[in-house]
């Protein structure tokens, strides 16, 4: 934990108590300050009483001695309109911040800590965790959190050499003005969170205040493989050419970090030459993980990593659970866990990386099922359907794709393996990307593939029983 002792002695309301809300109150506490914590959801309330923490409603509560309002990332600060919550505090005075804030101004006492940040529509967990790994296993201090994995403030406090690997929200974004970051990752922008920000601009002005407090010597690294995220390397790159680098999976730079054809290319210096296999990299496939691969290796080579250690971090990484996760093989057969596509366009990435696909998809159906994904039925061999809509989206692959209605996901799990051994295609791959929502079934996309693991381990023991006997 990173004690907050800024606000020592003094009144402080967290208002939002999930992951990084719990986290905030047990931090500032810890640093001294009086903890008001409050949830309107009562399960919220409850899970943060069994954490030890003590509650008081910020609703009924007199304002006078608040001197900060810590807003969880997932509540609404500007749009659609502010939270009740934030125009209490701005009633009083009190700053509107959040985990994120609290994170910066404490690590700024600590000389040689450095932040690497990434934000972006898509890819920032994998190239947040794919970062960390890179880093780690080239020897150095290195904690990973914000937005994946554990709350920024539950991290180990700084010390002089330490790096702190953050992804970063665009809600989280919209509550920072200290945070500054050596290395800043702005990987792609595509239409998302309006109704959070309100416009396509707002959402893009939160994403880019990933670089707000940057100066001489630190890195902004930027994608250019989308237009508005291209758009904003030229304009940055105008002000400041020697700290703007440009990353693309589509197209070869003069400068900058790409990767094409299986092979990432360093032309930092303007000097393009071949610096890792991807190939080699099994738990990056396709194009929108080459992207994350070459914004990886930019930011670990600006802070100091070799290129060879840079390519060794990119071949050992072993993925981020649920999203096109190996988790078995049985024979020819590989199996991919990628419950977190919960939509058509996540599901996307997944089918464009194989060719023989024995696809298990179904739930909760967004807007439009899965028609958009019509450009890549012809590598699914057939589909396994579960879950609330599956007839759905059986009628949306009626005459395209050959379909089987499950009763549940280990029922389409074994039959998906069965029908892939028995197909005899070359590197076959039972492929868990869903296109829908994980609730009518499972409490969340993490349970269901947790339950499609379980489901590989078990055929892969009784593929291992039936060798041996």
């Amino acid at each position: 934990m990173i004690p907050v002792t800024a606000y020592k002695g003094r009144s402080v309301a967290v208002f939002g108590l999930g992951r990084t809300g719990i986290a905030t109150a047990k931090a500032l506490a810890a640093g001294g300050a009086k903890v008001v914590a409050w949830d309107d959801n009562e399960a919220a309330r409850q899970a943060a009483q069994k954490a030890g923490l003590t509650l008081e409603d910020l609703n009924r509560r007199d304002w006078g001695d608040i001197a900060a309002l810590i807003l969880s990332p997932g509540i609404p600060f500007h749009y659609p309109k502010p939270h009740r919550m934030v125009e209490l505090a701005q009633a009083v005075g009190a700053p509107v911040i959040g985990d994120i804030e609290l994170f910066a101004g404490e690590i700024a006492n600590t000389e040689g800590v450095r932040v690497v940040g990434i934000t972006g529509t898509n890819g920032k967990s994998t190239t947040t965790a794919l970062i960390g790994h890179m880093l780690k296993a080239a020897g150095m201090d290195v904690r990973v959190g914000g937005n994946i994995g554990e709350a920024v403030l539950s991290l180990a406090p700084p010390r002089p050499g330490a790096i702190y690997v953050l992804e970063l929200s665009s809600y989280q974004l919209d509550l920072v003005e200290r945070l500054h970051c050596d290395v800043a990752v702005f990987l792609n922008l595509t239409p998302d969170h309006i109704d959070r920000h309100g416009t396509i601009e707002n959402y893009l002005a939160a994403k880019r205040r990933i670089f707000a407090t940057q100066g001489d010597g630190d890195s902004a690294i930027i994608g250019v493989d989308d237009e508005t995220t291209s758009r904003v390397f030229t304009q940055m790159r105008s002000a400041n050419e020697d700290s703007v680098i440009p990353v693309s999976s589509r197209k070869v730079l003069s400068q900058g970090v790409y990767a094409l054809g299986g092979t990432v290319y360093d032309a930092l210096d303007g000097k393009p030459h071949a610096a890792a296999d991807l190939r080699r990299a099994l738990a990056l496939p396709g194009r929108h993980n080459a992207q994350n691969a070459a914004a990886a290796y930019a930011a670990v080579r600006r802070l100091g990593l070799s290129q060879e250690d840079a390519a060794a971090g990119l071949e050992s990484f072993a993925g981020l659970a649920h999203r096109q996760e190996r988790v078995g093989q049985v024979g020819p057969v590989v199996f991919v866990n990628d419950s977190k596509a919960t939509n058509a366009d996540a599901a996307a990435q997944a089918l464009g990386c194989y060719e023989n696909i024995f696809w298990i998809a179904g739930g909760q159906a967004k807007e439009g099922g899965v028609k958009g994904l019509a450009s890549y039925f012809d590598r699914l061999r057939k589909a396994y359907l579960i879950g609330q809509d599956a007839d759905l989206i059986a009628r949306q692959l009626k005459g395209k794709v050959e379909t089987v209605a499950c009763p549940s996901l280990h029922a389409a799990t074994a039959r998906a393996a069965k029908d892939a051994v028995e197909s005899g295609l070359p590197d076959p791959v039972v492929l868990l990307s869903p296109a829908c929502a994980s609730f009518d079934q499972f409490r969340s996309y993490e349970h269901r593939g947790d339950t499609f693991r379980m489901a590989v381990t078990d055929l892969i023991a009784k593929a291992r029983a039936g060798d041996a006997a």
